[in-house]
């Protein structure tokens, strides 16, 4: 079995909390080269908004996120902003005063990162630090902010709710770890009073925001094979909430949307990614191991439709824009893909470093993050 190559590397295998750590990120050979990319007629006319160079994401992988009109965005050099989402003018800039492995989660109030030693580092909507807290080991999920609280899952599984306003510790839950997990930044996302937390072994587990009392405890992805690696199934990516839905996918798993108030399945199907899903009214949007782009019904899981000519390019997490899906590969380039029917329809590149950040639509802009840096904001017209 092969794991996919992915946009960052970090080491190939690490030991951590006793257990082993495998990291689908890990730069090495593969056996299938990426597919080349073939003369396009597009025919969406896709412009540039706006650019800004916000710092080397190093090794780790950091999202931009969107609170109001504002999209605050990190790097691994420490850098921390507050930029115009419309127009990409920064409001603010400031120095964490470490590296940084995570980030960012923000209600709009509340702004937080995490810190290449475990340090959790809160900034209130003008830049200003509020609290530091220590986590039990490296944060590489993005925190989470909302209804006062501030929650952090480090790599050895351990979730902690923060009060958003002292950084006062109200409750910690640890959970086991398989002997071998992806390296990975499994997703956290709150909805309501509940946060509801990506886990190794292809688990979902919700939590009461307030208090961390475990709401209900799915199995996405069931292990199977009779080697560790081939029984990896960590749900990849962010779980990402619709209405009632909250729709995953795992790693050898499966992709499904379940009830998000009861963890009770609406519908599944086999597939294995190692990036996250999308979501909009009509369908679930993810990209396999191959590299193949897939869309399924939200309502009742039926495939729509499975695009495979964008193979190997180490894609990231997909999003719904507009008529088209939106995609990020290896090279820096931003693919457009039918929402109908996934055929191709436009392409654009950006800097020429792999998109690492899980693309966020900001009104009529589609903002990516790439490894390099760059933070680019589209749209069509």
């Amino acid at each position: 079995m092969r794991i996919t190559e992915k946009l960052v590397g970090l080491s190939l295998l690490a030991l951590m909390a006793g257990c082993s750590s495998l990291n689908p990120f890990a730069s090495k050979g593969t056996k299938t080269p990426p597919a080349k990319l073939v003369e396009l007629k597009s025919s969406l006319a896709v412009r540039s908004v706006w650019k800004q160079s916000i710092g080397k994401g190093g090794v780790y992988a950091f999202t931009p996120a969107l609170a109001g009109d504002s999209l605050y965005v990190a790097a691994n050099d420490g850098a921390l902003a507050r930029l115009d989402a419309a127009t990409g003018r920064e409001k603010w800039r400031v120095k964490a005063g470490t590296e940084l492995t995570a980030g960012v989660g923000t209600d709009g109030t509340t702004v937080v990162v995490g810190g290449i030693k475990g340090e959790v580092l809160a900034f209130d909507a003008d830049g200003k630090q509020l609290w530091k807290q220590q986590a039990s080991s490296e944060v590489l999920s993005v925190p989470v902010v909302g209804e006062g609280m501030v929650v952090v899952r480090s790599v050895d599984n351990r979730i902690v709710g923060y009060d958003a306003k002292t950084g006062a510790k109200k409750w910690t839950v640890q959970r086991s770890t398989p002997a071998l997990t992806l390296r990975s930044a499994p997703g956290m996302v709150a909805g309501g009073a509940n946060v509801f937390v990506a886990q190794p072994g292809g688990k979902l587990l919700a939590l009461a925001l307030a208090s961390g009392l475990p709401r209900w405890e799915i199995a996405v992805g069931e292990p199977r094979g009779a080697t560790e690696l081939e029984r990896v199934t960590d749900i990849a990516g962010t779980p990402v909430l619709f209405e009632q839905d909250i729709c995953v996918v795992s790693y050898q798993g499966r992709v499904g949307c379940f009830d998000s108030a009861t963890g009770v399945a609406r519908w599944t199907k086999e597939l294995s990614s190692d990036v996250g899903v999308a979501v909009d009214q009509r369908f679930v949007f993810t990209a396999d191991e191959k590299g193949a782009v897939a869309a399924f019904s939200r309502e009742g899981g039926q495939n729509a439709w499975k695009n495979d000519t964008l193979g190997y390019r180490r894609l990231s997490t997909p999003v719904s824009y507009g008529r088209a899906v939106a995609v990020g590969d290896f090279e820096g380039y931003i693919h457009f893909l039918s929402r109908e029917d996934g055929a191709l329809i436009g392409r654009v590149s950006t800097d020429g470093s792999p998109i690492v950040s899980v693309p966020v639509v900001a009104g009529a802009n589609l903002i990516f993050q790439t490894q390099s840096g760059t933070v680019t904001a589209l749209a069509v017209e």
